[in-house]
């Protein structure tokens, strides 16, 4: 995903402020989190090591900086537009002609609860323009000695409605990645996914995959596992100071690809585990 301004004409999109952080510590890692600023992580410190860029770093634009979730969709909607029950939708257009990321990551989010250690948000979704069937997301953020737990979920509420979740963490360019996908989404004109799936290309890549294995960043003497109870990931490696490594239950443009109905009251959940590894822990 090209960083890229969003729309000042756009409210929901416009970028927000970091707002208060909320440090959450186990061991040797801090997790700031940025509940105001689209319920995101701001920053993930590992033995005094930085992995995310960080507010200043990322621009103008709320989708470049942090960790954040993707709720009620994740990646682009191609032009807004898709069908669900028979019925055409178009949404507002952020990004290059297109729907990006749904709403959650430019919206404050309400603290459930804040411990030490771990925090609980939720976000009632809107019935608008932005998002007209309504439904509430929530997360919860766990922080371990090594280790930090992420739990997204949104559910329907009195109506039905399409759902795609992911997260989007902008990690500072590491050394290496370890990642063997056995299969890729290719992109098409509009550089949107689509189907069917191919035997992956070399990177740099802006591309959704089918990948069943853990992925590894390196960063010096650090190493971070990176696994998820999906097999849908999105890498995006083409920016000079970050990549990109998302989860997601689908692919961009899913509501379209890989439609995935939530009847009233039925929830999506998408967990997602960082762990850590240094030489000079042993």
């Amino acid at each position: 995903m090209a960083l890229e301004a969003a729309s000042p004409k756009d409210d929901a999109q416009a970028p927000l402020p970091g707002g208060r952080l909320h440090w959450l510590r186990a061991g040797v890692l801090e997790v700031a989190l940025a509940p105001e600023a689209g319920g995101r992580i701001a920053q993930i410190r590992y033995d005094g090591v930085d992995w995310l860029v960080g507010e200043q770093e990322g621009g103008a634009a709320a989708i470049g900086w942090g960790c954040y979730p993707m709720v009620p969709w994740a990646g682009r909607i191609r032009q807004g537009r898709f069908a669900f029950d028979g019925k055409a939708y178009a949404l507002p257009r952020n990004f290059g002609g297109h729907a990006i990321h749904g709403v959650g990551f430019s919206r404050p989010w309400h603290i459930d609860s804040l411990g030490a250690d771990s925090a609980a948000l939720s976000l009632e979704l809107p019935e608008d323009k932005y998002w007209p069937f309504g439904g509430r997301a929530t997360q919860v953020i766990r922080v371990l000695a090594d280790s930090l737990e992420l739990c997204l979920a949104v559910q329907a509420g009195d109506q039905a409605m399409p759902a795609v979740l992911g997260w989007h963490p902008w990690f500072r360019k590491p050394d290496q990645v370890l990642f063997s996908p056995s299969a890729m989404y290719p992109r098409d004109g509009e550089g949107i996914a689509a189907l069917p799936c191919i035997a992956p290309t070399p990177g740099p890549w802006d591309d959704c995959f089918i990948n069943e294995a853990q992925v590894t960043l390196v960063c010096g003497e650090q190493q971070l596992r990176l696994r998820a109870d999906t097999d849908h990931w999105v890498v995006y490696d083409g920016a000079a100071q970050a990549t990109c490594v998302e989860p997601q239950t689908g692919p961009p443009d899913g509501f379209t690809l890989v439609p995935n109905h939530l009847q009233p009251g039925q929830r999506l959940q998408l967990t997602f585990e960082l762990e850590w590894e240094s030489d000079d822990l042993g």
